[in-house]
């Protein structure tokens, strides 16, 4: 479930998803210790929120690099 807060994540880069996201982890991690069932909870769905951006913009580019006929001529094996 995507947090209902969180506005367009479009404009961040796959780096800045990655430190947002390990930055989350670190955060769910010290309020799982604090007990704090309800901002885990919270917390768990901004992750997946960005997670989720993350590996859609990862995609996209994984696509537009196969999809780059210019880098199948670079590469010639025989």
């Amino acid at each position: 479930m995507e947090h209902p807060l969180i506005s367009n994540l479009d404009q961040l880069t796959v780096d800045e998803l990655s430190a947002i996201v390990s930055d989350l982890n670190r955060k769910l991690s010290i309020a799982m210790r604090s007990g704090n069932a309800h901002l885990c909870n919270q917390i768990r769905m901004a992750i997946e929120s960005h997670s989720m951006k993350y590996q859609e913009k990862l995609q996209a580019t994984y696509q537009k690099i196969a999809d780059d006929s210019s880098l199948n001529n670079k590469i010639n094996i025989q």
